[in-house]
């Protein structure tokens, strides 16, 4: 985008040095026509990479909130499976304890 613009300004600077030239070379008046073509081409370029970036950027922050929510949700899931094992384990020593008591009443 740099490139573009430091084009652009070579153009106009170039442009505003051959307009101060007196016209007596049909050449110098087709040069300054063909380069004046330039810039405008560029200008449009120029405008149309920057639409390019704001879209892209735009995509860019979308992804990255999503991305985002996607690491808070997978971290929330993490949680709750490792509540989830810690409550089976509480529950399996529930059982044993149980298991256990039984045994004794049964001696």
């Amino acid at each position: 985008m740099n490139s573009v613009i430091e084009k652009e300004k070579k153009l106009t600077l170039a442009l505003t040095k051959l307009k101060n030239l007196n016209y007596k070379n049909s050449n110098i008046k087709k040069n300054i026509e063909d380069l004046d073509e330039q810039k405008n081409q560029l200008q449009i370029e120029k405008q149309e990479l920057e639409e390019k970036y704001k879209r892209l950027l735009y995509d860019y922050n979308s992804l990255n909130g999503r991305l985002n929510e996607l690491k808070n949700q997978e971290k929330k899931d993490i949680k709750k499976q490792e509540q989830f094992s810690q409550k089976i384990d509480e529950l399996n020593q529930e059982t044993d304890n149980l298991l256990s008591e039984f045994d004794k009443w049964q001696t």
